[in-house]
């Protein structure tokens, strides 16, 4: 298998030179190969999401090369490498557009990356595709197509905006606490549909996630970061035989320090 991210010696620091300095990313190195599902744990302040963002393109590192699939994207803005990159975020409120409709939201992302006119209407036959995607979602949304999406729940959002950025297939898909700000019950929900779409379509995907149960549970692999560091990187038969308790210790055992995070201690 080819490498589908790699990351080289990427360095980030927030505020250099100043009182308030802080080394975000500390000279990172990371490969994912293609269909990798990678999830990302660390306490506050590790370097998780300054990681996906930096990937991302949200905004510029200091250091290092990031490619992905081939293409070296290091200096591109983040609209310059949507077409890559499919993403959802903590804030079931962001990646969607509230005051259109669901088809319209669907179509939107079945466009992202590509050359658009002024005008656009939904077509009969994306509105058929997008009525089978919704369907396997299970949550009825098939039949609400016209429905504004602000009047969705959390949940709903969440598993539209999944499945929007699923929908082309993205050579990566990056998922920044997506479930963080969802009840327990529906936050299962959206874990299970994530699963289902990037089985489905064979996506490479990295997970963020302040969960150490989730963390374990999902995917093919493990990394635990600190201090803008990759300390530990756990995989196969490894990362299946896990407990929450193995990865404080080998955390410790890294890091010489105990983890101390209390949102993904309780979560545990």
């Amino acid at each position: 298998m080819s490498a589908m991210l790699t990351l080289s010696n990427v360095a980030k620091t927030f505020n250099p030179g100043t009182i308030n300095e802080k080394v975000a990313l500390d000279h990172i190195n990371l490969e994912l190969e293609e269909e990798d599902f990678v999830t990302v744990i660390g306490g506050n302040g590790a370097g998780k999401s300054t990681m996906l963002n930096a990937v991302a393109g949200v905004w510029p590192v200091d250091e290092g090369s990031i490619i992905i699939n081939g293409v070296d994207v290091t200096g591109l803005p983040d609209f310059k490498r949507a077409f890559l990159i499919g993403r959802v975020f903590q804030d079931p409120m962001t990646g969607t557009a509230a005051d259109m409709q669901i088809e319209e939201n669907l179509a939107l992302a079945a466009k992202r990356g590509m050359r658009r006119g002024l005008s656009w209407n939904v077509k009969n036959e994306d509105r058929r595709m997008f009525r089978e995607k919704l369907a396997t979602l299970g949550l009825g949304l098939e039949d609400r197509m016209s429905t504004k999406v602000g009047l969705l729940s959390g949940g709903q959002r969440q598993a539209l905006t999944l499945l929007m950025a699923s929908l082309q297939r993205p050579k990566l898909l990056l998922l920044d606490e997506h479930t963080a700000a969802l009840d327990p019950k529906t936050a299962k929900l959206v874990l299970d549909l994530t699963r289902e779409i990037v089985e489905e379509n064979h996506l490479t995907t990295m997970m963020v996630t302040h969960n150490m149960r989730d963390a374990i549970h999902i995917g093919n692999r493990l990394i635990m970061m600190d201090a803008g560091r990759i300390l530990l990187d756990v995989r196969g038969e490894e990362k299946k035989n896990l407990t929450v308790e193995d990865l404080m210790k080998k955390f410790e055992a890294a890091s010489g320090e105990e983890f101390a995070n209390d949102q993904a201690l309780l979560s545990k």
